[in-house]
């Protein structure tokens, strides 16, 4: 699966399947979307500083150059609407830059993959104040395909692909619910969404982990259908919408309070044209299920 790049005055050139293209432009405009309102709600209660934003989004497809446009202009226009002395947006898809990032800029917000917050939560004091559901932006169920086997004990022993075993803790702790781990496979790691898919299709592995969003894609790959779903994960939690300990109180609370009403009246067709399906205010309690298994 190759990328697509940006063309001066001639838009999106594409060198991939369109349901690629349709979640790289949801998933970067929704988060550009999203440091406007942050921006928007905070603004006039951040008046010494940046309103730094991070957004890290792994096993996504895409990269973060091409995302971070989208990202600059919603946050330039942020800052001027609201007065800010500057406004800064970052987007992210590796969990090490993003960590230098955070230790460098101090930012105020951030909008994370679930297995990223799990692993940063503590470390950087990360306190839950929203969750943003995304069309298409994975992570939010994992499934094991096959073309082969019946079922997920006929993949244990076999060859399982995967672009998501980077986060064993994860994997084992959460997704699994005790069903499998990892060493239960001969495990054949892949770095692409597409590429996971296809090692099962062109019989380079027998089974495949894979997320939502690359079960959505399936329909839209030669001969997916060739490959069944032996074993599913629960449906777990959405993205999560953090605040630094760098955010003032007043500034967090205010933002929260007002969450629930982003994609209401005039927001609500802005919220359909960049895919977001929800967002809501939320609590440590409302992920306390992931991170008390998490922590096991």
């Amino acid at each position: 699966m190759l990328p697509f790049y940006l063309q001066p005055g001639k838009g999106i050139r594409m060198t991939r399947g369109r349901g690629d293209q349709r979640r790289d432009q949801s998933l970067a405009r929704c988060f550009a979307t999203l440091a406007l309102w942050s921006g928007f709600v905070s603004g006039a209660l951040a008046a010494d500083g940046p309103v730094e934003i991070v957004v890290l989004k792994e096993h996504g497809v895409g990269s973060a150059a091409q995302a971070q446009p989208y990202l600059d202009r919603f946050v330039a226009l942020a800052a001027q609407l609201n007065g800010w002395p500057a406004g800064k947006g970052r987007y992210f898809i590796n969990r090490k830059v993003t960590e230098e990032n955070i230790q460098a800029t101090k930012p105020h917000y951030g909008i994370f993959s679930l297995a990223a917050f799990l692993a940063l939560r503590e470390k950087h004091g990360l306190q839950v104040v929203g969750n943003v559901d995304v069309w298409r932006a994975g992570g939010m169920q994992y499934h094991i395909i096959s073309k082969s086997a019946g079922d997920l004990r006929a993949c244990k022993g076999k060859s399982l692909a995967s672009d998501h075993i980077d986060d064993k803790v994860f994997i084992e702790k959460v997704v699994a619910g005790k069903a499998f781990v990892l060493n239960d496979f001969q495990l054949v790691p892949t770095t692409r969404p597409l590429q996971t898919i296809k090692a099962v299709l062109g019989d380079d592995a027998k089974c495949a982990l894979i997320d939502d969003a690359q079960m959505d894609e399936l329909g839209h790959i030669a001969h997916g259908d060739d490959a069944k779903t032996v074993w599913s994960s629960r449906e777990l939690p959405p993205m999560v919408l953090v605040a630094f300990p760098n955010a003032p109180p007043k500034e967090r609370d205010a933002f929260r309070a007002s969450m629930g009403k982003l994609c209401e009246g005039e927001g609500k067709t802005a919220c359909s044209e960049v895919g977001i399906l929800s967002i809501k205010p939320a609590t440590e309690k409302d992920y306390a299920d992931v991170i008390a298994e998490y922590g096991r």
